[in-house]
């Protein structure tokens, strides 16, 4: 069934192409994307593995996108996701080792700018534990709730692409566990946005455990239990973060 979209997605594009409207002149400034190899793809590629784009430039995605497949899935000595995706891909990945300097070459001609269009726009939303979550809890809280809320109003707002909610935890109990956990609490923000009208193919959970705490070293294990749970309240969070064009 994916297959068979995917051939129906791009043969929209060629026939787009082949009655010259607007999407041409987009195609030939937009910079061609070619993924390597085969198998489950996230964007549609045409014959030559070239990622096909909108008429606004955008990339074509398939059943196979999610934002894991778009930071993994290479095209050349990058994730695919960086040039279609920028937005969602962490910069570290989409960054090359520099060369060896080399003698300078000539100045290339000026190129001519692009299309206007509408650009990608990213807001991001750090929500706090003590709003969401109580202690070793995957259950929101009123507070919680309220935050939601206005969330999913900016949501509303704009042309949504994705949600990524990704949950965390205090160092506090097993790895293990604490990787469930996170998860749980992900899953509850995603829960309660659908409810509030958010599709739910448009958010995407994730769980990073106890393994990016922003306490730092501040918070010693010599301090009382309850004193501890408290310093390291920052911890328990999820963030939130939505992409979509306005």
């Amino acid at each position: 069934m994916i297959k068979q979209s995917k051939k129906q997605m791009f043969a929209l594009v060629a026939a787009i192409a082949s009655i010259g409207l607007s999407a041409p002149s987009v195609f030939a400034q937009a910079k061609d994307v070619t993924v390597d190899g085969k198998g489950e793809v996230p964007y549609v590629v045409d014959g030559r593995n070239v990622v096909a784009r909108s008429g606004a430039g955008l990339c074509w995605r398939t059943g196979y996108w999610s934002p894991a497949a778009a930071g993994t899935t290479m095209a050349g000595k990058l994730p695919v996701g960086c040039e279609c995706d920028s937005d969602i891909i962490p910069k570290d990945k989409c960054q090359v080792a520099a060369a060896p300097a080399a003698a300078p070459a000539p100045a290339p001609a000026p190129a001519p700018a692009p299309a206007a269009g509408p650009k990608p726009t990213a807001d991001k939303i750090k929500l706090s534990a003590d709003t969401l979550f109580d202690f070793d809890k995957a259950i929101l809280k009123p507070e919680g709730k309220s935050k939601l809320d206005g969330l999913a109003t900016q949501a509303k707002g704009i042309k949504l692409e994705v949600i990524l909610a990704v949950g965390h935890t205090d160092r506090l109990g097993s790895d293990s566990y604490n990787q469930k956990l996170s998860e749980r609490r992900a899953n509850a923000v995603k829960t309660y946005l659908v409810s509030k009208g958010i599709e739910p193919n448009r958010i995407y959970t994730e769980g990073k455990g106890e393994r990016q705490p922003v306490t730092g070293k501040t918070c010693s294990d010599k301090l009382a239990r309850k004193k501890l749970i408290d310093c390291l309240q920052p911890d328990r969070r999820v963030e939130i973060e939505l992409v979509g064009t306005k």
